[in-house]
């Protein structure tokens, strides 16, 4: 939990940045950075060393997407609910989900990591059907992960007064 701790911290996710993040074209578009990062890689093939300006510029969009966007008008929509629900997992010590979330969420994150050693191996080996195997992997196990985050968020939302509060 630590771990995640410090990727909240490092993209400065504060209460305002988070309702920032909650809106749908921030949660949208981040489904497009892996599979550019991607391409941009494997770039380095066709453009040699300028790869690495698209590598560095998606890094950046990575960084700066939550706080890109502004609030939403509405929070009424799955996208922010699978934000509001990571927010609350990332609290579960400090009002504790249910176990059958537990479970579910850190088989949906092996699913997930499972995906990046096909996606590194592939991209270092030039090998097309392991970075697409990698990517759905990742890519789908995390809007399955997202999709749990959602269940998550409405089965605590009444349990605080504050999480209730970010829902409009």
């Amino acid at each position: 939990m630590k771990i995640l701790n410090k990727v909240t911290q490092f993209f400065g996710l504060n209460d305002e940045t988070w309702m920032q993040h909650s809106n749908k074209w921030s949660v949208w578009t981040r489904f497009f950075i892996l599979p550019l990062l991607a391409i941009a890689i494997w770039s380095h093939v066709w453009i040699g060393w300028y790869s690495l300006l698209f590598v560095g510029l998606l890094f950046f969009w990575t960084w700066i997407n939550p706080r890109f966007f502004g609030k939403p008008s509405t929070t009424k929509h799955w996208a922010s609910k699978a934000v509001f629900g990571e927010r609350v997992w990332l609290r579960k010590n400090e009002l504790p989900i249910a176990k059958h979330h537990l479970r579910a969420i850190t088989i949906l994150n092996i699913i997930t990591g499972a995906g990046l050693p096909f996606l590194a191996w592939g991209l270092y080996e030039l090998h097309i059907w392991s970075v697409l195997l990698g990517l759905i992997l990742v890519i789908f196990g995390k809007m399955w992960f997202l999709d749990r985050m959602v269940w998550v968020y409405e089965d605590m939302k009444n349990k605080s007064q504050e999480y209730l509060s970010w829902e409009y």
